[in-house]
């Protein structure tokens, strides 16, 4: 019950900030918005009188039932409740401080990484915000190894080229692009960049001294993989070992002191499974 409060909040939070930056940045500078909310900004702006926060509940309902079907109970409970804060957020925020507008490519920018933000932190926790966020998850059961943030881009384009009909203006949606783009990077850096993993490939003639050094004194899994150098023919042990960004520091040193002459390649790690990194979930976005 703890984690799913803490859980819930989580997505309340991140709903609470989706709804403040469609009415802080997006709505007052008619910078068009991807997904149902930005298809209900549309309507709206075809028929003002009826609220976005109700137009955007109506139109995720068919959307909803094909979540359900597909995806899960918990994805369409978890994402009802996100759809009700931030629809609710977006008409409430807008009634009690109506924000005035700003340069459109500042508003973008800005909006777009809030955005980011708050669509990063309601789908780490298993939910959407409704509309194309589910298109999206449902597509990723097709193609698994895209990340979700390039998956929102397809339908979220089509609702792009809407607005701009509807609001008679391409820049309304070429703004929108620009924050689409912004959005779906800090999205994917908050659901994937927060794994800083770090793989080390290194090549020394200290390799057995290096090795006992990271098993034993900083407890680092180590793996001897076999290599020849091309050049002299020479066979070679290259040390492949798996670490936290925090300790990238201390590898270098570790390596530099007892080989300044060893070879060091240091990348990118993501996705690490197994003990002292993550584990395995089937349902992992």
């Amino acid at each position: 019950m703890k984690e799913k409060l803490k859980s819930y909040g989580i997505i309340a939070l991140g709903s609470v900030i989706f709804g403040l930056a469609f009415d802080w940045f997006f709505d007052p500078n008619q910078v068009a918005m991807g997904g149902i909310t930005g298809l209900a900004q549309v309507i709206n702006a075809l028929l003002p009188a009826i609220p976005v926060g109700v137009l955007t509940i109506v139109l995720n309902v068919p959307l909803f039932i094909a979540g359900w079907r597909y995806i899960g109970f918990h994805l369409l409970a978890s994402s009802l409740f996100s759809m009700a804060v931030s629809s609710v957020a977006i008409d409430l925020i807008a009634v009690v401080y109506p924000f005035g507008p700003m340069d459109p490519m500042l508003a973008t920018l800005c909006g777009g990484a809030l955005m980011g933000l708050s669509l990063g932190m309601v789908f780490s926790q298993g939910a959407t915000t409704g509309g194309t966020d589910i298109v999206a998850r449902l597509l990723k059961l097709r193609w698994p190894w895209l990340p979700l943030g390039k998956l929102i881009l397809v339908p979220d384009g089509v609702v792009l080229a809407l607005a701009a009909l509807a609001f008679g203006r391409v820049e309304a949606a070429l703004y929108g692009a620009v924050g689409l783009f912004v959005a779906t990077r800090v999205m994917d850096t908050v659901l994937y960049g927060l794994d800083t993993s770090k793989v080390a490939y290194i090549i020394s003639d200290q390799w057995e001294a290096l090795a006992q050094v990271l098993l034993k004194e900083q407890d680092r899994g180590v793996t001897i993989l076999r290599g020849q150098g091309a050049y002299t023919g020479r066979d070679k042990q290259v040390l492949m070992v798996a670490f936290k960004q925090r300790d990238i520091v201390q590898i270098k040193h570790t390596v530099h002191q007892l080989d300044p002459s060893a070879f060091l390649i240091v990348c990118d790690a993501h996705d690490v499974l197994g003990e002292g990194f993550g584990d395995y979930q089937k349902e992992e976005i």
